[in-house]
């Protein structure tokens, strides 16, 4: 059975009164994988929603996240205030499965305006901050010699550099996969360059000319940023 059919038949079964239902994630893309889950979102008039599920339906694995028209609104809210929203991005960019009462083209078109015009703009406090963090970071990693330590300071460099680059270009930001997939959208050249070279990075402290190149991408992000940020910090 494929993708789209199986998530239609899901539904049908699981909620024969829902009122719009949306596809998306990785499924519906040339990045779909034997292990790509089904991604629906589901519009109810009432209880059980809201709520969030994962099951196996059919050999797919799938993953419900079920609201009604008034909780799909403040989830929204609340995860454009953290300018990273995963139900914006699925209804914004899945496949509309069926819709009974016109919400589903409401809320499609609704969540492409609000997803095409970006997240709310960093303060400076906040760039401050990843500033400052990633600074920090860079500091460790330099004096490092622990070659377990190495590598959870190369992955949290490379997470905390991402989000930096995604912040201060006002794009939305995310986590796991699709952090990355968010870089090279944003721009696809530092992203090739940035996550190859923590992949080099990755082999030891001993490798001083990977560790450099690595080192080299994110400073030149952190002073797109503003620069480094380590004396004179301070929080109250």
């Amino acid at each position: 059975m494929d993708h789209v059919k199986a998530a239609e038949q899901l539904v049908r079964s699981r909620f024969p009164d829902a009122r719009a239902a949306f596809l998306a994630g990785s499924v519906l893309t040339e990045r779909r994988t034997p292990r790509s889950d089904l991604d629906i979102v589901v519009l109810l008039s009432g209880p059980p929603a809201p709520y969030r599920e994962s099951l196996h339906y059919e050999g797919w694995p799938a993953e419900l996240f079920v609201h009604t028209e008034a909780e799909w609104h403040r989830f929204v809210e609340r995860e454009t205030a953290a300018r990273r929203s995963p139900l914006l991005a699925m209804c914004a960019e899945g496949l509309l499965l069926f819709d009974a009462d016109g919400i589903g083209a409401e809320l499609r078109a609704e969540a492409g305006r609000r997803w095409a015009a970006g997240p709310p703009p960093a303060s400076e406090a906040e760039l401050e901050e990843l500033r400052y963090a990633v600074t920090d970071t860079l500091d460790d990693l330099a004096g490092c010699t622990d070659p377990l330590e190495h590598t959870y300071l190369v992955g949290h460099l490379l997470r905390r550099a991402t989000e930096l680059v995604l912040l201060a270009g006002g794009h939305w930001l995310s986590t796991g996969k699709w952090l990355s997939r968010r870089l090279a959208d944003a721009d696809a050249e530092l992203h090739h360059r940035l996550a190859s070279s923590a992949t080099a990075a990755l082999s030891g402290p001993d490798d001083d000319d990977a560790v450099g190149r690595f080192t080299d991408v994110v400073r030149e992000i952190l002073e797109s940023a503003g620069g480094a940020c380590w004396a004179g910090y301070r929080r109250g």
